[in-house]
């Protein structure tokens, strides 16, 4: 059997080394268009900014090493230039000698990958990108090269964040110029605050609602008219599928512009197979096709796509999209649905906003994990999860992202057992809280209104009680709310509207507590989730 795989990175070589491991005899031959095979892209940024500072290190595996282990057939700088499916051969061409060939195969892989996404920009090929070893070799050049240590980075997503951070490591001034009204959209405004406000603390000027209108030798030109210098401009305003190949040889396009497969990542020819950004996922909390890059997923899709050419019976899990970054010591998560998402798929759904600490409080160093996690009304079954904070956000999310994998409703987090010591962790963990809170809501033991929707609660007359001290309502408040702290509400209930309130506190608990008194009294009460923590935040974020 000959195998042949466009595409040496994630997706290509886990099914090629995986391939080899089931099926000893097949021939397997790579082709990668760049300079190297099986590299770290997740590691670019950070080999610019030395903290990556051996180049061999993002080097995973080589054409020689790949051979020697595996007896694979790896061809870099050979760029396919076609698909034949009729004499099931593709068309190669040598990028270092011009010199074209065919090679044929019994079955094919594409792992083409994605590329950056195309900007109308007058001046855009001045824009580099960091794709491969050899993009971010040329972003370093390009930075000694500059005359003015400045660098514009058009599009606030992962690469664009992390790109940033590493570039002020440096000591080059940097401007993100995002067209939408926030960092990381993937994220909701309220859950990425903090990140904003670190990067703008560490130096990164982030300008929203704006895009770039043309590029000059020195200096960016934004729709508004304002002029920012730029010793170097990077594009990091997303991907696009790099299915070319496919299109032109005729397979099936699907609905998000990525290439279609079924469950098995065989494309609409059963002799061909693909993976990787190049190609549309499903999703598994709404049920559409959608595109995520990750190298996870690449990874696995590639592991599955061997697998099936091997014979074995499988198929590929849906996707939830859980992801992560960090930036100045501020760490963001998130997995399945954003509230943005659930809008725009219209799937109902419940929220819950909590501030917990990372580990118990009374341990030196605890941390605040702020959360956001979604569940079903209906059901409770859960439907994605946010959080953000300087320690403990990446255990959380992969707990949150399991158990959603795993079909567990938000009450189900009450019971979870986790890893418990005092510098690891709380007796009520952070994932319990959520779980306890979520259980008050979904019961309808605490009915709650979001931060977006007290402004709609007021307007129909809603009177809003902050539940605090008075010096923490002195400190900040949501203007015109009346204060009553919680331990005096029962002696004060002549104050209160009792055919309609809101209360609130700092994060939550007070409000709950300040809820249940006033509910044992005949009040129509909600409480505001995520108290003025939440809410002071996601004002922030509208300000941007």
């Amino acid at each position: 059997m000959k195998v042949v795989i466009i595409g040496g990175v994630a997706a290509g070589m886990s099914a090629a080394t995986r391939l080899r491991r089931l099926v000893e005899n097949a021939e397997i031959t790579v082709y990668e268009m760049a300079e190297h095979v099986s590299y770290a892209n997740c590691g670019l940024p950070y080999f610019v900014s030395d903290v990556i500072s051996k180049r061999e290190s993002l080097l995973l595996q080589t054409p020689e090493s790949l051979w020697a282990r595996f007896r694979i057939r790896v061809k870099v700088q050979s760029k396919v230039l076609k698909i034949n499916r009729d004499s099931k051969t593709v068309t190669v061409q040598d990028l270092a000698t011009g010199e074209t060939f065919k090679d044929g195969y019994d079955k094919l892989i594409i792992s083409t990958g994605a590329k950056p996404r195309a900007l109308a920009i007058e001046g855009i090929e001045r824009a580099l990108a960091l794709r491969n070893v050899t993009d971010a070799d040329n972003v370093k050049s390009a930075i000694e090269r500059a005359k003015h240590k400045s660098a514009v980075i058009l599009g606030a997503g992962f690469i664009g964040i992390e790109l940033a951070e590493n570039l002020r490591h440096i000591g080059v001034e940097v401007t993100i110029v995002q067209r939408g009204n926030s960092i990381l959209s993937q994220f909701d405004p309220e859950m990425i605050q903090l990140l904003h406000e670190r990067l703008v603390a560490n130096g990164v000027k982030i300008e929203l609602n704006v895009e770039a209108a043309s590029i000059s030798e020195t200096h960016v030109t934004l729709t508004d008219g304002r002029v920012l210098e730029a010793g170097v401009v990077f594009t990091a305003a997303g991907v696009d599928p790099d299915n070319q190949l496919a299109r032109d040889a005729g397979l099936k396009l699907g609905s998000t512009g990525g290439l279609w497969v079924d469950a098995q990542q065989r494309t609409s020819d059963p002799d061909i197979l693909a993976a990787g950004d190049a190609v549309e996922k499903h999703g598994v909390l709404t049920g559409d096709q959608t595109l995520i890059p990750l190298a996870n997923l690449a990874n696995r899709h590639g592991r599955l796509m061997a697998d099936v050419i091997a014979g074995r019976e499988v198929k590929a899990a849906d996707s939830l999209g859980t992801a992560i970054i960090g930036a100045f010591d501020v760490t963001a998560g998130i997995t399945g649905l954003s509230e943005k998402a659930a809008i725009r798929a219209g799937i109902a759904h419940s929220i819950v906003h909590t501030h917990p600490n990372n580990h118990a409080g009374y341990y030196p160093g605890a941390k605040r994990v702020s959360m956001k996690v979604l569940f079903d009304p209906e059901t409770g079954a859960l439907l994605g999860a946010q959080a953000i904070g300087e320690d403990g956000v990446d255990k959380r999310i992969d707990v949150i992202a399991t158990a959603i994998a795993g079909g567990l409703k938000i009450d189900d987090l009450m019971d979870l057992e986790l890893a418990y010591a005092p510098q690891f962790g709380s007796a009520k963990d952070a994932i319990n809280i959520a779980g306890y809170v979520g259980n008050n809501i979904f019961n309808g033991t605490t009915p709650t209104v979001q931060w977006h929707d007290l402004e709609a609660a007021r307007a129909a007359g809603a009177q809003v009680i902050d539940v605090r001290s008075p010096a923490e309502h002195a400190a900040g408040h949501i203007a015109g709310t009346v204060n009553i702290p919680v331990d005096d509400l029962r002696e004060r209930l002549s104050e209160v509207q009792l055919e309609n309130v809101v209360v609130y506190c700092a994060v939550g608990q007070r409000g709950h507590i300040a809820t249940q008194i006033l509910k044992a009294h005949g009040a129509n009460v909600r409480n505001l989730d995520g108290g003025f923590t939440t809410y002071s935040t996601a004002q922030a974020a509208l300000r941007n």
